[in-house]
């Protein structure tokens, strides 16, 4: 004689599950906190500069991105994350998030708000050399500029020893329909040994540019360029992997361009692109 399979639980004692885990989780966001502030009495005496650390962080993202699940969007786990990461930032060392909303207020703060959540406080400037500025005068800061167009070459300010760097580009995971979509590189100051540098940023002056040259690049490295009509040139941003500026100085030479100078300004993570067919998080390659 079969047996019946067992009722599913009702509605209310699903309803009680969900209260326990989410129980749970408040209790280890509190742990996590009693743990933070542990870490900031061993700063105090052990570490010195700014509480922003981008290469823990991408490993951080990248372990989140490799072992998540389930119907919970990525982007929703993303962002809670990344709220806990910057609010306990924060707590560690206050700092302040400076934007350049030049491109666009709503895009530019949607990108803040995702990333470091409504507990940092968030400054708003009409121009990226105002934000970057803003960054040089503060103690551990942080500025969002746009990383694929610009007005101007504010990327020049920090070629100097001891200026700020590009220290991430963000979004870390990168999707068609991404809430916070905008390409954008934060420029801080960071220790060298908290720095990743899986792409290297470099600030590029050449002689001689034009649009056939700008395509001759294109395949090669991420690039944003200003004309520079005083020298009939521009000021590139260029984004390569490590050891790969010389491929580029060389493409501009054999295109007929001349390198004026190039200088570090900076450099950041690979990011993970999600395709349109929803591959997992599992299967998918750093771009």
């Amino acid at each position: 004689m079969s047996q019946s399979p067992p009722a599913p639980p009702s509605l209310e004692v699903l309803r009680k599950e969900i209260d326990s885990i989410d129980e749970q989780v408040h209790r280890l966001l509190m742990a996590r906190g009693d743990i933070i502030d542990r870490l900031i009495q061993v700063k105090q005496t052990q570490e010195v500069g700014s509480a922003f650390r981008p290469a823990r962080e991408a490993a951080m993202m990248r372990r989140l991105v490799e072992r998540h699940r389930g119907i919970l969007p990525i982007d929703t786990i993303e962002s809670i994350w990344r709220v806990i990461i910057s609010t306990f930032t924060y707590v560690q060392a206050p700092f302040s998030v400076h934007a350049d909303v030049s491109v666009g207020e709503s895009a530019m703060r949607d990108s803040a708000r995702f990333h470091f959540g409504f507990v940092v406080p968030y400054v708003s400037h009409f121009s990226a050399q105002a934000a970057v500025e803003a960054v040089a005068k503060s103690k551990g800061d942080l500025a969002l500029v746009p990383a694929t167009s610009s007005r101007t070459p504010w990327w020049i300010a920090l070629e100097a020893a001891g200026a700020p760097k590009i220290s991430a580009r963000l979004p870390f995971l990168e999707r068609a329909d991404h809430p916070a979509a905008l390409p954008v590189f934060v420029v801080s100051r960071v220790a060298d040994s908290a720095m990743v540098t899986e792409v290297e940023v470099w600030s590029v002056r050449v002689s001689g540019w034009n649009a056939e040259i700008a395509r001759a690049l294109s395949p090669l490295a991420e690039i944003v360029a200003v004309p520079d009509t005083a020298f009939d040139g521009a000021a590139l941003l260029v984004s390569v992997g490590p050891g790969n500026l010389e491929k580029i100085t060389s493409a501009l030479i054999e295109a007929g361009a001349s390198v004026r100078s190039s200088a570090l300004v900076g450099s950041h993570a690979t990011r993970y692109t999600v395709p349109p067919n929803g591959v997992k998080p599992s299967q998918m390659k750093p771009s």
